[in-house]
Formats: structure tokens, C-alpha cells, sequence
């Protein structure tokens, strides 16, 4: 099975990638796409909180952040899943996962929802989306909230 994992450059989608590893059995996996997808129309540089305050604003650069993002998640799928490749493309998130999982056979897709349900209601989340259009199981890897009482 072939899994694309979506990355932001968040914690979180380092923290999906990482729980993959605790569902699939590795020999049942013949690749790890791991993609970062460029806002054409972003205002700030792709960053992660590693970036946050290390690199001054005008130095940042929107492609080698999300080049290094991308890394740093393979960097950790490397020490079990077989192949384990990264790419970084432009145009909105949901439409250009959704299309990489198409393009590339995806089995499953990984990502992270960091969105409250007001913020989805009101302006729609990638995870949302992506569940709704893509044609492979979906994975979405939530951060544990409080318990409710």
C-alpha cells in the first residue's frame, strides 16, 4: 500500500504521521509519499514552530520551509517504512492532496486537523475536504482534547 501523509509544517501532522506507525503493519507498505502543499496566495511563509523566531520573516523562504517540513516527517517514517518519498506542490490543500493520492495510487491518506468546529463550519478545514473528495480511506489525526464532562 502506497500512503500519502499531508503535512503543514505543524506539530500535529508530524504527531499523524508518527501514529501511522502504531496502526500499519510496515510490511504491508511499499511507500510513504509525505506532501506539502504552497498556498499561491499566502500571505505568510509556510513555517513550522521549529522556524517560529530562528529565522527572521524576510529570510524565510516558502518553498525551503515546506522542503524542510516534508523532511523532517520522513525523516522519522525512514526508520520503518520501506520508501519513503517528498514533494512539495502549489494550489490549495485539499485539491492537490486529493489529486497526489489519485495521481500516485494512494492506498490511505494522513493528515491533521487542527481546526475547531466553528472554524470548519464557518471556513471549511483541508481534512473536511479531503473527506469528502478523495477516492481512498482517509486518516485524520486529531490532537486529544479534554475530556468532557
Amino acid at each position: 500500500m502506497h500512503v500519502l501523509i499531508a503535512t503543514d509544517g505543524s506539530e500535529q501532522s508530524l504527531k499523524a504521521a508518527r501514529f501511522l506507525d502504531t496502526l500499519v503493519d510496515p510490511t504491508k507498505l511499499t511507500q510513504v509519499t509525505v506532501l506539502a502543499v504552497l498556498s499561491p496566495l499566502a500571505a505568510v511563509p509556510f513555517a513550522s514552530e521549529a522556524d517560529v523566531g530562528r529565522v527572521p520573516l524576510e529570510e524565510m523562504s516558502f518553498r525551503r520551509a515546506a522542503e524542510r517540513a516534508t523532511e523532517r516527517v520522513a525523516v522519522e517514517l525512514r526508520t520503518w517504512a520501506p520508501q519513503v518519498h517528498t514533494a512539495v506542490v502549489g494550489g490549495s490543500a485539499p485539491a492537490e492532496i486529493v489529486k497526489t493520492a489519485e495521481r500516485i495510487g494512494a492506498g490511505l491518506i494522513v493528515l491533521a486537523s487542527t481546526s475547531s468546529r466553528t472554524e470548519a463550519v464557518l471556513m471549511g478545514s483541508v481534512a473536511h475536504r479531503v473527506l469528502n473528495h478523495a477516492t481512498c480511506p482517509v486518516l485524520v489525526w486529531r490532537t486529544p482534547g479534554k475530556p468532557r464532562r
